[in-house]
C-alpha cells in the first residue's frame, strides 16, 4: 500500500492595505507600495497584493500614468515607475536636510585619506552624484554634485549592481548600452557579470580607468536596515596617487563613512526618511 503524503497548505498572505483620508494620501500610499519593486507588475498582480478593488486600482494607476509618476512597458500590459517619479527621488536624495551631515562626513573621509569622495545613488542605469568634496591635492579630476555616469563603468555601480536580484541585472543591462569609455571599459555582458559576482563576494568594488583614463575609484555600499542600498560612498584619485593595491589599504576608512552615513540615515526624522523610502524608485 502506497504511503500516505502529508499535503501541507501555505497560509496566505495577508493583502496590504492601502490606506489613507483623502484620495491623494491613498494614492501616495499605492506609491509607497510600488516604490518597492525592482520589476514591472501587472494590474492583476497589484490587486492579489492589495485590498484595492480591481476597477478601483486600475483608475489610480490611470491618474498616476497621466501624471507621468507611472509609464507602461512597451507591451501596455505592465506599469514601472515613470520620469517624473524617478526625478522626484533624485532631488529628494539632492536636497533633503540630511545633507550637511552627509556632508561633514565627506569632509572628514577626504582629510584622512587626502583624495577626493563622494556620496552616489543609483538612478535608472547610472549612477548620479549626491555630494562630493575634493581633495586639496592640485591634480585632481571635477566631477561636481549631480553628475551622472553609466552604471556598467563605475565603482558605485558595480556595487549597486551586485546588489540586484539576477533577473533584474540582467533586464537593466540588456536594455543599456555598455560604451566603451576606455580601453578598459567592460562591453561584454558576460564579463560584466562576473566582474559584480566578484564585487558582491569582495563587498566593494574598483574603476580602475574604466570611465576615465589615468582615474581610479573604490566603492562601498553604505549599509542599509532593508539589506539592500542606494547609496555608495567612494575615494577617486589619478593613478599616479592611487593604484588598486593602495586603494585596497584605504576600505577600512571608506567602510567607517559608510557606517557612519547609515547612522545619519537610521537617525533621518519621517521627512527625511521619505527620501530614503523613495530611493528605491530611482534604482526601479
Amino acid at each position: 500500500m502506497a504511503a500516505m503524503q502529508a499535503v501541507v497548505t501555505l497560509p496566505k498572505s495577508d493583502p496590504v492595505e492601502i490606506n489613507g483620508d483623502t484620495p491623494t494620501l491613498r494614492l501616495f500610499a499605492l506609491l509607497e507600495v510600488i516604490a518597492s519593486k525592482d520589476q514591472y507588475f501587472s494590474l492583476q498582480s497589484l490587486a492579489d497584493e492589495t485590498d484595492v478593488p480591481k476597477p478601483t486600482l486600475h483608475r489610480m494607476l490611470q491618474q498616476l500614468e497621466n501624471a507621468h509618476l507611472l509609464e507602461r512597458s512597451s507591451d501596455g500590459r505592465q506599469y514601472g515607475t515613470g520620469v517624473r517619479l524617478r526625478r522626484l527621488a533624485e532631488n529628494l536624495l539632492l536636497n533633503d536636510t540630511a545633507h550637511g551631515a552627509r556632508h561633514a562626513v565627506l569632509r572628514n573621509l577626504v582629510a584622512e585619506v587626502g583624495e577626493s569622495c563622494n556620496l552616489t545613488a543609483l538612478s535608472g542605469s547610472e549612477v548620479i552624484y549626491l555630494d562630493r568634496v575634493e581633495t586639496p591635492a592640485p591634480l585632481r579630476f571635477y566631477l561636481h554634485p549631480g553628475s551622472r555616469v553609466p552604471v556598467h563603468c563605475s565603482a558605485s555601480g558595480k556595487v549597486f549592481l551586485s546588489q540586484m536580484a539576477p533577473g533584474q541585472r540582467q533586464r537593466l543591462l540588456g536594455n543599456t548600452p555598455l560604451e566603451a569609455f576606455t580601453p578598459k571599459t567592460l562591453t561584454d555582458l558576460a564579463a560584466l557579470e562576473a566582474e559584480v559576482r566578484k564585487v558582491r563576494r569582495q563587498g566593494f568594488a574598483l574603476d580602475n580607468e574604466e570611465f576615465l583614463p589615468g582615474l581610479l575609484c573604490v566603492a562601498v555600499a553604505v549599509p542599509s536596515a532593508s539589506g539592500r542600498s542606494n547609496l555608495c560612498v567612494a575615494v577617486q584619485a589619478p593613478m599616479m596617487r592611487l593604484t588598486a593595491d593602495k586603494a585596497l589599504a584605504l576600505l577600512p576608512a571608506l567602510q567607517r563613512a559608510a557606517a557612519a552615513l547609515s547612522h545619519i540615515e537610521t537617525d533621518a526624522t519621517p521627512a527625511q526618511g521619505l527620501g530614503a523610502a523613495l530611493a528605491a524608485v530611482a534604482g526601479a
